[in-house]
């Protein structure tokens, strides 16, 4: 029996989605002791010694107490603080439940590297590159795996404006619409817009700054919006089928993904074999090429007319009771307590 370390909630935007993900978590771990720690919107970190059978409905305010995980390799695990005392507790490996800023960047793992602890999930770099939308897209480019046309712009460049101007213009000339404007760092499709006009990508530009310093936008693709689910790490890599998304709206946004019921998960995808294949050997080669290990959630999209582009790379997929992560897994037989188990072996 392992002490398990799962930390959720955090400063992020996807805040919401970490705590339901934990929840998944928690209750696929089996035959191990769970240490619950929730990072409060305001960074604190709390934990509880409760039942975690419904994380949602937990007063941490009230009934959590300080606790932080050490940097001290010597004594590896959280220091708590329970009124005026000092209590170390062990920790074998941790599981980074965080989506987003603060958790999936490379912050968390640097944390528990520093820490001397094993954790769930890519390292530092792989996390910190795949979190930058922007930089994946340069490692993706470098390993000639395909995707559409895209433009990126910092802050500075679109609050002059002069250069804003320009870059409107370009967009629409170089990109036309519809295209997607997005936070360069983010998920969920939090901050995400799809303009179909300047003006719209005016105040897409604007909704994506509230998120991100840097916006990516991308031109928009017709066609089926396509997940793979990756497991393990170097030469044991297993990659499931593709899985497809229907969304009910124009796209697969935070409210179609999170609150319409509607929105739709399809386990496989009807495709051609030969675009399976393309699609799992492209999964494949985008994680080897960010060093991934343990886990990612690969997006594409296919195009009416059957050519692939790759969409992004998620190195902390969701894990609640909608995210195609577990569904992928599922149908390749592999339920959800032995796939904590199967990540917990690549620590």
């Amino acid at each position: 029996m392992k002490n398990i370390c799962v930390i959720f909630g955090g400063v992020s935007s996807e805040h919401e989605i970490s705590v339901r993900s934990a929840q998944g978590v928690i209750d696929a771990i089996c035959g191990h002791n769970i240490i619950a720690v929730y990072v409060t919107r305001m960074g604190q970190w709390l934990m509880y010694d409760g039942k975690l059978d419904n994380l949602d409905s937990i007063n941490w305010e009230k009934f959590g107490t300080p606790a932080m995980l050490s940097p001290d390799r010597v004594n590896r695990g959280l220091i708590r603080l329970v009124n005026d005392k000092v209590k170390m507790i062990p920790v074998d490996v941790v599981i980074p439940v965080l989506h987003g800023r603060n958790g999936e960047d490379g912050t968390i793992q640097g944390l528990c590297e520093l820490a001397g602890i094993p954790y769930v999930g890519c390292g530092v770099l792989s996390s910190a590159v795949c979190m930058d939308k922007a930089f994946a897209k340069l490692i993706a480019a470098a390993h000639k795996i395909p995707q559409g046309d895209y433009l990126v712009y910092k802050r500075e460049a679109l609050d002059d404006p002069a250069t804003r101007k320009e870059a409107l213009a370009k967009i629409g000339r170089k990109l036309r619409y519809p295209c997607f404007v997005k936070p360069a760092v983010g998920g969920s499709s939090v901050g995400i817009t799809r303009a179909t006009n300047r003006k719209e990508l005016d105040a897409a530009i604007d909704a994506a700054l509230q998120h991100d310093d840097k916006v990516l936008i991308e031109k928009g693709i017709p066609g089926r919006e396509i997940e793979l689910a990756v497991l393990g790490q170097g030469a044991t890599t297993r990659v499931t089928v593709p899985g497809e998304i229907v969304p009910d709206g124009t796209f697969y946004d935070y409210a179609a993904k999170y609150e319409k019921p509607a929105s739709k998960t399809l386990v496989p995808a009807k495709l051609p074999k030969d675009t399976i294949a393309k699609l799992q050997a492209y999964a494949l080669a985008m994680f080897h090429a960010v060093d991934g290990r343990g886990l990612a959630r690969i997006d594409f999209f296919v195009s009416d007319k059957g050519q692939i582009y790759l969409n992004e790379i998620n190195t902390m997929p969701g894990f609640t009771s909608i995210s195609m992560y577990m569904k992928l897994w599922e149908h390749e037989g592999i339920p959800r307590t032995k796939l904590i188990e199967t990540l917990l072996s690549c620590v």
